[in-house]
């Protein structure tokens, strides 16, 4: 009987670790299986040329999603991310077309409204008491699309300097200039979310706001934080993505917020807060984009594309709800046994 307890137990522990890893890496293991099948469905895949499209194509997503990140771990979301890199990138236009502003001031500016945008969606979160981002990040939303129209006059802008398009169409050898930012952009996140007080109090924030608040942490000043930063990302992509395309356009990142939101849950974010990596988001847009490349050279049309993607986003969405009644069950088993063990005494 006694072996055969110690048994169970092992097996337990290690069913455990297997889960755990399967926690930790279950989107790289997506992802590899995602690029073998695609290798044998298309012998162009591979190739180098293809691979550095594939992280040009991943860069917009990469860094709209990090900013994307941090509101979700704070069990928050940001659905304006996509106005505010409209409004941003049109205003930088209209500087640089109209009022001959200097293109690095430009830039500077572009940051700073992106910035501002940010700071205000926190604003009506916390001081509003707006009850719940959804709703400050929607209005958010309409707003900026609705300003970047005006500023516009509704048309695109384009013809802008070197400077500006540097990040967006450049390459350092073969490799996109898009692309080094990206990575520069998640060590820093990396750093500043693992190596930082500021960044344990955003997860703090997101597994539990009232017992953060009994710890010291400002709450409201946090949550301000991550939505500006949130902004500040995405008017980086869209400085990117007219460098790209060498236009600012008042309808810009329709469909960002969305691959943002994916790009997260898909690698290991949870809508219920407190959990997410920056290198887990990294894989998320990855697979993302290397989903969109493979579809492409498969010759899929694009209205299957879309429902590709959509069902992606499903699939992460149901995988954070399995991986959150786990950690309940999780939670709930020791529980069980402490009263368990309280009643036999």
């Amino acid at each position: 009987m006694e072996q055969t307890t110690k048994k169970a137990r092992f097996d337990l522990s290690t069913d455990k670790s297997l889960k755990s890893m399967l926690s930790k890496f279950g989107s790289l293991l997506g992802l590899l299986i995602l690029c073998v099948i695609l290798s044998f469905a298309s012998d162009q895949f591979l190739t180098f040329k293809n691979i550095m499209n594939i992280a040009n194509q991943s860069a917009l997503n990469s860094i709209i999603s990090v900013g994307m990140l941090l509101t979700i771990i704070t069990a928050g979301i940001d659905l304006s991310v996509g106005a505010m890199l409209a409004l941003s990138i049109c205003v930088m236009g209209v500087l640089t077309s109209k009022y001959h502003v200097n293109p690095f001031l430009a830039l500077l500016i572009c940051l700073s409204v992106g910035a501002f945008l940010g700071f205000l969606n926190g604003i009506m979160l916390t001081k509003m008491k707006l009850p719940h981002p959804f709703i400050s990040t929607l209005a958010m939303k309409n707003v900026a699309r609705g300003l970047a129209l005006i500023v516009t006059a509704a048309s695109p802008i384009s013809g802008f300097s070197k400077s500006v398009q540097f990040l967006g169409s450049e390459k350092i050898g073969s490799v996109p200039v898009s692309f080094i930012l990206v990575i520069v952009v998640f060590i820093g996140f990396h750093i500043f979310l693992t190596r930082t007080a500021q960044g344990r109090y955003i997860y703090a924030v997101g597994g539990n706001p009232e017992a953060a608040k009994l710890s010291g942490v400002n709450v409201p000043r946090t949550l301000v934080m991550v939505y500006t930063i949130s902004g500040i990302m995405s008017a980086l992509c869209g400085i990117v993505l007219v460098g790209r395309v060498n236009a600012a356009f008042p309808l810009a990142g329709l469909d960002y917020d969305a691959d943002a939101i994916a790009a997260c849950i898909i690698g290991g974010a949870s809508f219920m807060g407190g959990s997410g990596t920056v290198w887990g988001t990294l894989i998320g847009a990855m697979i993302m984009a290397v989903l969109r490349n493979g579809l492409n050279l498969l010759s899929v049309p694009a209205d299957y594309q879309t429902v590709a993607i959509g069902l992606v986003i499903i699939g992460a969405v149901y995988v954070d709800v399995l991986r959150n009644q786990a950690q309940k069950k999780a939670k709930a088993v020791p529980t069980s046994n402490t009263s368990a063990q309280t009643t036999s005494a």
